[in-house]
């Protein structure tokens, strides 16, 4: 098993039926090529993980580094696994709004960061704990 998680900018904000779309299309394809993962999306930024047969993550990696609608493309982790993560899930996705306030039980100022943020490039391991939080809450 292969996983990869990555990092990237929208180049434009993409509206709900944007994410819907992109969401159904990925789930879809994913399904066929025996790829699982996680979405998640904030602020016109993306992390995701990709796992699956090495050849066919590397090829979707690919392919959304081509796709214009991404920019600043970072891959934080790329690794053989010993197991899948998510293999339920063509894809999971999760929206993460920014209207959380401290006065919200389980709020924590870690999801203010941007998924960009300098933190995960500088530790990884912190990206696929995000990810594998999210997979826990969404059960």
């Amino acid at each position: 098993m292969y996983m990869v998680v990555y990092v990237s900018s929208a180049v434009e904000l993409f509206s709900e039926q944007e994410l819907t779309t992109l969401l159904e299309k990925s789930r879809k394809n994913n399904g066929t090529l025996d790829i699982t993962g996680m979405l998640l999306y904030k602020d016109g930024n993306f992390m995701q993980l990709l796992e699956g047969p090495k050849e066919a993550v590397l090829a979707l990696v690919a392919r959304i580094k081509s796709d214009p609608r991404h920019r600043g493309i970072i891959v934080l982790l790329h690794e053989d696994h010993a197991e899948r993560e998510f293999n339920q899930w063509a894809m999971g996705f999760k929206k993460l709004d920014s209207d959380a306030s401290p006065e919200v039980p389980g709020y924590s100022d870690f999801l203010d960061l941007p998924l960009t943020s300098e933190q995960f490039l500088l530790n990884p391991s912190k990206a696929l704990k995000l990810l594998l939080n999210f997979k826990k809450v969404m059960r």
